[in-house]
């Protein structure tokens, strides 16, 4: 039993960014005048979103800044962007990664322990992780003088300029090779390394961001050294700096980030995917469950259909419950615990995705319903009322994506890094709100075809069984986990 309704009242308000009504904020004591409302009579006006006044700027060194003022807390949040993911790998598949994870491994004078306990002894967070189209250095500290300078001396030189120590590069290249072999238990992430082979075919995207057992060993400390001086240079940067800072402060530490940097410009652009040869591949792997990947080219980060895909895909399998998806095949039929799409844009072309994972035994019926649905849905469109609830569901989240500074710094440094609008949060839940089911129908034909999945599958061969019929009613699911 809850002995604090009042408390819990305003806990919920916020962690659903709901008001709380004033009756509820001020009450001590339960009122009989206190009455339950109903969730129906709740607004349909969109959330508030927290405002952020973003200013942007250049260093003299090239290196791109967008800065917001947050001066509620005594900290502040920067985030480095660098194209410098494994799409820049350049024939040498692990390169970005190993590059990015040797950055506090050591500098002049301290060791990876010692950067640590620098770090930690300052009330600082360090981060960092590479991705196919990005390297992140992050940073995390108080604003006071006396903490900000240290911190920002000691991230200036793990950034610009690492020791790279070959006993750290030999630690860490066991390290992935392990990780490697670890991946030959794992049929998802065999399939998801073949689906990307083939849908990117010769495109840098299909670089195994974590490298092959062919390619680490051929990594040494002069690739290393090179990768860094190019990938990691002033002018292939963006900096997101969101904290209780002014803006003469935020200059000042960008232009230091960026003088410690290596000298150079941006690297070229990515070069545009071309369409996969439409087939399906299978990996024989023994288990009871069959994972199922479905992925065709999407669409860049900059798509002026970026809003309308979006929508779309929350209806067809992108918001978890309640979804085309979701309710056809794992409501009705119970063929799986759970069945996702979604588009990924980047630079270029990203992947549009389906995956689930279902009994090996009906993996070829599962198959064909998901690409019946997918026709169905594209030839049809949403319907009003999904288009609806989607419509709330995302502008009722949305102000979770600028709820910490930390947030805030990750959105602008996709803003600044994909060169999207200062005004791209407001845009993006504007258009939500405007989009018709005419547009939404449009977009969507406009990028997906039912005919261009590239298909792969990892499970057992297995003689195969015909679906259950769709239950009007939820199938209860068992309360084991899927068996590999």
């Amino acid at each position: 039993m809850n002995k604090h309704p009042v408390l819990s009242g305003l806990l919920l308000a916020a962690c659903t960014g709901l008001a709380v009504p004033s009756s509820l904020a001020e009450a001590t004591s339960p009122s009989p005048s206190l009455a339950l409302e109903s969730l129906a009579n709740l607004s349909q006006a969109p959330l508030s979103r927290r405002a952020m006044q973003i200013q942007r700027w250049q260093t003299a060194e090239g290196a791109r800044v967008l800065f917001v003022e947050a001066p509620e807390l005594p900290m502040f949040d920067l985030r480095l962007t660098f194209a410098a993911g494994s799409s820049r790998d350049a024939g040498l598949p692990g390169l970005a990664l190993l590059t990015n994870a040797m950055l506090n491994e050591g500098v002049e004078g301290k060791d990876v322990d010692t950067i640590a306990e620098a770090f930690e002894g300052l009330g600082a967070q360090f981060g960092n992780g590479a991705y196919r189209d990005m390297a992140l250095v992050s940073l995390r500290s108080l604003s006071a003088v006396d903490k900000r300078e240290p911190a920002l001396a000691l991230f200036s030189q793990v950034v610009g300029q690492p020791s790279l120590p070959a006993d750290s590069l030999e630690r860490i290249r066991n390290q992935l090779l392990a990780g490697l072999e670890q991946q030959k238990q794992n049929p998802g992430k065999l399939a998801s390394l073949e689906l990307f082979a083939r849908l990117y075919g010769q495109h840098p995207y299909a670089s195994p961001t974590n490298g092959t057992f062919d390619s680490l060993p051929r990594i040494g400390l002069d690739e290393l050294r090179r990768f860094h001086q190019q990938a990691y240079a002033a002018g292939n940067l963006v900096i997101a700096l969101v904290g209780d800072l002014s803006r003469a402060e935020a200059e000042q530490i960008a232009a230091q980030l960026s003088s410690s940097l290596p000298k150079g410009p941006a690297l070229a652009a990515l070069p545009v995917p071309e369409q996969p040869d439409v087939r399906r591949q299978h990996i024989e792997y023994p288990s009871k469950q069959t994972h199922l990947l479905l992925a065709q080219l999407g669409i860049s980060r900059g798509d002026p259909d970026y809003a309308a895909l979006y929508l779309g895909n929350q209806i067809l399998g992108g918001g978890g419950f309640g979804t085309r998806l979701m309710e056809e095949v794992r409501e009705k039929r119970g063929l799986t615990y759970g069945i996702y799409s979604g588009f990924t844009p980047m630079s270029a072309a990203g992947p549009f995705m389906i995956s689930v994972q279902t009994r090996a035994e009906q993996t070829e019926g599962t198959l064909a319903l998901i690409r019946q649905l997918v026709s169905d849905y594209l030839a049809e469109g949403p319907t009003e009322a999904e288009l609806e609830r989607s419509r709330r569901e995302i502008t009722g989240s949305f102000p979770l994506s600028t709820a910490s500074n930390a947030d805030i710094a990750t959105q602008l440094g996709s803003i600044g890094f994909y060169n999207l609008p200062s005004s791209f949060l407001e845009d993006f839940t504007d258009e939500i709100q405007r989009l018709s089911l005419q547009q939404v129908k449009d977009a969507m034909q406009r990028h997906l075809s039912p005919e261009r999945f590239v298909i792969v599958t990892a499970g057992p061969s297995v003689a195969q069984q015909p679906l259950p019929p769709p239950n009007a009613q939820p199938v209860v699911q068992p309360l084991a986990v899927p068996e590999h």
